[in-house]
């Protein structure tokens, strides 16, 4: 029919621009460029009109941007490379930073869940696990727990509604730590180094949140001056240690019961570019830039099945193709939700994120680039690429005036149809990967 109306190749042309998006906003409305005098303000010749009405699917697409792989493949491979930039960046400079950041001390650091109960498990030492089997890698059994009606569901669930609020605790510690170390007080620290991170939060096979971070002592304004003398990695991995080991948050009672949340045991801290990664080999900043920038795009579906979206009922998790432990996390949340003295939680509505409800990567403000400068630079990069035909003047400026309503999610079944087979337009895939 597509090809009958005689629209088939414009339309082909506007899905190709969406870059490989399965679910693009659809907006109604118009935008139009003038230009304007700058010599006397007047608004002058039309440059360039657009009207939704007027395009081949009838209405402007827009990608989703959503980062999660199971949601949109396309966009949360941009949201990936896009991360992998994010931290790159910080590790060796680019993107506005500065390349002295690859001098300065940086550790990779991985901190743990505490236990809540034995699970299923593959041991390092090669014995069986505590059922009596040796579980194969891709066993659906790992992470569950040997005893469900004795597994902490509840504690489980507040771990992960806490977790955040435990990372800005250690943060806080963690400056405390470098500047004892350094013979400083805390207001004194702040004229002598800075700490920048990057972190991404992944959601362990038990479905309990553990974060990955790389760390960096910088100069007093960031990433542009050099660190003190003092500030090495094997002072960043002290202090780091002693920040983990020593942040709690209280949580809240119930049934009785104080809960206080810290970090698992299991805390591993390794300096970037060393010897001490995958087995021996050197642990450099593409490493670990691919390998955090490889969660980026994952969300409690890692430990749940294929739950990627909020709970409107609970009677939803019966067409949910989910293990029985993700399910019993998912229940005892929305249980818990109903509690008016956990109100400041949302559980209910977070409870398809097992209870977390933080984002899942987070960086300090002076670490390096932000996602959002990234998108603003493809943005512009594609603008460049299609210039309007008419410029303004060399006394002219452009004015804009649109209006954009929304109108709807994702594509028909011809226009699916015709994007599965079209290959993504130069440029709307995402930066390429250096």
């Amino acid at each position: 029919m597509l090809a009958s109306l005689g629209t088939m190749p414009e339309l082909a042309r506007q899905l190709s621009g969406l870059g490989g998006c399965t679910h693009p906003v659809r907006l109604d409305g118009h935008r139009t460029e003038y230009a304007v005098d700058t010599t006397t303000g007047e608004i002058g010749r039309t440059l360039h009109h657009l009207d939704s009405t007027a395009l081949p699917a009838g209405q402007l697409l827009v990608r989703c941007n959503n980062r999660r792989a199971t949601r949109c493949p396309a966009c949360a491979e941009t949201y990936r490379r896009g991360t992998y930039h994010l931290i790159t960046a910080g590790l060796r400079g680019g993107k506005g930073t500065s390349d002295q950041v690859a001098t300065h001390p940086r550790v990779f650091a991985t901190f743990t869940a505490p236990g809540f109960g034995p699970v299923h498990n593959r041991r390092s030492d090669g014995r069986p696990c505590r059922c009596g089997a040796r579980h194969d890698e891709n066993d659906s059994t790992l992470g569950t727990p040997l005893d469900p009606d004795r597994y902490d569901y509840v504690a489980a669930v507040l771990w992960n509604a806490h977790a955040g609020h435990l990372w800005r605790r250690f943060s806080i510690y963690l400056r405390r730590e470098i500047a004892k170390r350094a013979g400083l007080t805390q207001r004194a620290f702040r004229d002598h180094a800075r700490v920048s991170f990057a972190k991404v939060a992944e959601y362990q096979k038990r479905g309990a949140v553990h974060f990955h971070a790389v760390i960096r002592i910088d100069g007093p304004e960031g990433g542009d001056t050099s660190p003190p003398a003092w500030a090495t990695a094997e002072l960043l991995t002290d202090a780091i240690q002693a920040a983990a080991t020593a942040a709690r948050v209280e949580g809240p009672t119930v049934d009785g019961r104080a809960h206080i949340f810290a970090f698992g045991r299991q805390l591993d801290v390794r300096t970037i570019r060393s010897a001490d990664f995958d087995d021996g080999q050197e642990l450099t900043e593409r490493a670990v830039a691919s390998y955090i920038a490889k969660y980026a795009t994952k969300g409690a579906e890692t430990a749940t099945g294929t739950l990627d979206r909020p709970l409107k009922f609970l009677a939803e998790l019966a067409q949910a193709r989910i293990s029985d432990h993700a399910g019993r996390m998912i229940r005892v949340a929305w249980t818990l939700g109903a509690r008016p003295e956990l109100a400041e939680l949302r559980l209910r509505a977070w409870a398809h994120m097992l209870g977390f409800r933080g984002h899942f990567s987070t960086k300090s403000r002076r670490y390096s680039t932000t996602l959002g400068a990234l998108r603003t630079a493809r943005a512009d990069w594609r603008r460049a690429q299609v210039a309007a035909v008419v410029e303004p003047g060399p006394t002219e400026t452009t004015l804009v005036l649109s209006h954009w309503a929304f109108a709807g999610t994702g594509l028909s079944r011809a226009e699916a149809w015709l994007a599965a087979s079209l290959e993504p337009a130069p440029g709307t895939e995402g930066e390429p990967t250096a």
